[in-house]
């Protein structure tokens, strides 16, 4: 017998949802920021080089920020949601997993 998902109950599914939706709202205003304080910094430092310099450090540094706040918003997710400890719990029941 399988563990019965936290994400089964839609008023908690919601909400987790709803957290990361908000989590990643906040994390693209800050990426966003942060792109553009990184955009100036090299003008200032560099001057007016290729502009594709400028969208290549724009698209990396988006990237990278948005994936591992995406990848740290899920860990949120799963620990609020209970569903680490249902993970770590194991089978509730005595039947015999070696089949």
């Amino acid at each position: 017998m399988t563990n019965r998902s936290p994400f089964s109950d839609t008023a908690t599914a919601a909400a987790a949802w709803a957290r990361f939706r908000r989590i990643m709202r906040w994390m693209f205003l800050v990426t966003m920021t942060t792109v553009i304080g990184a955009l100036s910094v090299l003008y200032k430092q560099e001057g007016m080089v290729s502009p594709h310099f400028y969208i290549a450090v724009a698209i990396g540094v988006s990237f990278a920020m948005l994936l591992m706040s995406a990848l740290m918003g899920l860990v949120f997710l799963s620990s609020a949601s209970g569903h680490d400890e249902e993970v770590s719990e194991g089978p509730k029941d005595d039947q015999d997993l070696s089949r």
